[in-house]
């Protein structure tokens, strides 16, 4: 049975440990912004009948860049405030949820620009 601490663990505010290669920054943004981009893209193509490659192509980097920055702040509030994710997981939106969909989204998008890549256009 899984233990879930809900009190606030103290974890290091300084920039240089929040953002290193191995805290808790930057995987973190990046599974987050994949899931949302896994997501989009899946909705654009259904909605649209556009690839991932043709979103890119038709206005998808300002959106991105948009999107990386305003989640990037909204991530990175909580940590500087010395706020772990794991103080806040709940049994079933647990910090272990939010990596393992992460990871999966990272995965379905390379996955769908790749068999869109081989297929030539879009998926649906």
């Amino acid at each position: 049975m899984l233990n879930y601490d809900h009190e606030q663990k103290q974890v290091s505010t300084k920039f240089s440990d929040v953002l290193a290669f191995s805290g808790p920054a930057p995987e973190r943004i990046n599974r987050r912004l994949v899931m949302i981009g896994f997501v989009t893209a899946i909705a654009v193509e259904i909605a649209k009948g556009q690839d991932v490659f043709a979103q890119i192509a038709d206005e998808g980097i300002p959106w991105f860049l948009f999107s990386s920055i305003v989640l990037s702040v909204a991530s990175l509030i909580p940590l500087f405030q010395g706020v772990s994710v794991e103080s806040k997981s709940q049994s079933f939106m647990s910090s272990d949820a939010e990596l393992w969909n992460g990871r999966f989204a990272m995965l379905g998008l390379v996955a769908l620009a790749l068999t869109e890549y081989l297929k030539g256009g879009a998926l649906v």
